[in-house]
């Protein structure tokens, strides 16, 4: 009985030693996502082939409003990279920030826009909030503002 045991611990053991996992199955050829990070640094070659998010403004004051209000911004970017811009993800610092993005690859020297959305309900005071964006450029992620003051409601 105890040599039955051991034996089925073994097997689970060694099963879970030899677990793979397979790589997310996505749209993009490995071309577009390469990686141009290596352990001696920036392969400047295949960085210089990414795409890049240059952005007309990364902060936008939205000045002085009531609690409750909305107020929304666009943010303009341009792809000014060799290949076509992939935007994986975008993500506001609080539940109050709502960012929308183009889940289509921007192609190279084409533009896009990152609309913000900040509900001011159950805010007061300054506040700054802001919005982390995943791509494939170089950098990998790229981060925007808002910022301005909430009053008490009308």
């Amino acid at each position: 009985m105890k040599k039955a045991i051991i034996a089925v611990l073994v097997c689970t053991v060694a099963a879970a030693c030899n677990n793979t996992v397979e790589p997310p199955k996505g749209k993009m050829p490995a071309s577009i996502v390469n990686n141009p990070h290596t352990a001696a640094g920036i392969d400047t070659v295949s960085a210089a082939r990414k795409p890049t998010m240059d952005f007309k403004d990364t902060v936008h004051e939205f000045g002085t409003i009531h609690e409750g209000e909305t107020v929304n911004h666009e943010f303009t970017f341009t792809n000014n990279g060799k290949t076509p811009l992939i935007i994986t993800n975008a993500v506001g610092s609080c539940g109050c920030t709502v960012p929308e993005f183009p889940h289509d690859p921007v192609e190279p020297g084409k533009s896009g826009i990152i609309k913000v959305t900040f509900n001011s309900r159950g805010k007061s005071g300054h506040q700054e909030k802001s919005v982390t964006i995943t791509t494939n450029t170089v950098r990998g992620l790229g981060m925007l503002y808002i910022k301005g003051e909430v009053v008490a409601p009308k």
